[in-house]
C-alpha cells in the first residue's frame, strides 16, 4: 500500500504541477502586464507556428522601426502579428507596412500607431491548440474532469494512510 500511496502522490503532484503552469501560461501572466494571443495562421512561419501562443507587451509605437514585429487589431475583435517592413509618412503621421515572414506580398492596408497593441516577447509552441480546446464545452467538462481526478489522487493516499493506521492501531 506504501507504494501504490507513493505512486499516487508522485501523480496527483506532476498534474497539479502542470495544471498550475497552464494556468499561469494562460492567464497569470496577464498580471506581468503580457496579453496573450494564439497564432491562427502561419504567416509567420517560422518564429511564430500555428497553435503557438504569444505573449505581447506594450510597445511604444513612436519608437517602433522596420525589422520589428508588432500585433495589432484589424478591429475589434481580430488581431495580426507581422513584422514592420517599412516606415510610410502619410499626412504627416508614421504609419507602418506589415508583411507576415511566410507572405509573398505585403499587407494590404498601412498600420496606424493606434492600432499597435505591442510587440511579441516570447511564444509557447502548440499551447494555443490547448487553449482553443479549453475554450469549448468539452474542454471545459475536461479541464474540470482532471482537476476533479487530481484532487482525488491527492486524497486518496491520506485514505489509504488512515486505514493502515487503523488497522495496525486494532491489532495492537
Amino acid at each position: 500500500m506504501k507504494a501504490i500511496s507513493k505512486m499516487l502522490r508522485i501523480v496527483s503532484t506532476a498534474m497539479l504541477t502542470v495544471m498550475i503552469v497552464l494556468a499561469f501560461l494562460l492567464v497569470g501572466v496577464k498580471f506581468l502586464g503580457f496579453e496573450v494571443y494564439t497564432v491562427l495562421s502561419g504567416s509567420m512561419e517560422p518564429v511564430y507556428h500555428t497553435g503557438s501562443v504569444i505573449y505581447v507587451k506594450d510597445a511604444d509605437a513612436d519608437k517602433l522601426e522596420e525589422g520589428d514585429i508588432i500585433t495589432y487589431s484589424l478591429s475589434s475583435n481580430v488581431t495580426a502579428t507581422h513584422r514592420i517592413i517599412e516606415l510610410v509618412t502619410e499626412d504627416g503621421d508614421v504609419k507602418f507596412r506589415t508583411k507576415g515572414d511566410a507572405n509573398n506580398i505585403a499587407d494590404g492596408s498601412l498600420v496606424e500607431k493606434s492600432q499597435v497593441i505591442g510587440k511579441p516577447v516570447f511564444s509557447v509552441p502548440y499551447l494555443g491548440f490547448l487553449a482553443a480546446y479549453l475554450q469549448t464545452k468539452s474542454g471545459r467538462f475536461m479541464a474540470i474532469a482532471v482537476c476533479g481526478l487530481a484532487l482525488l489522487l491527492t486524497l486518496i493516499p491520506d485514505l489509504l494512510t488512515d486505514e493502515e493506521e487503523d488497522k495496525k492501531d486494532s491489532r495492537e
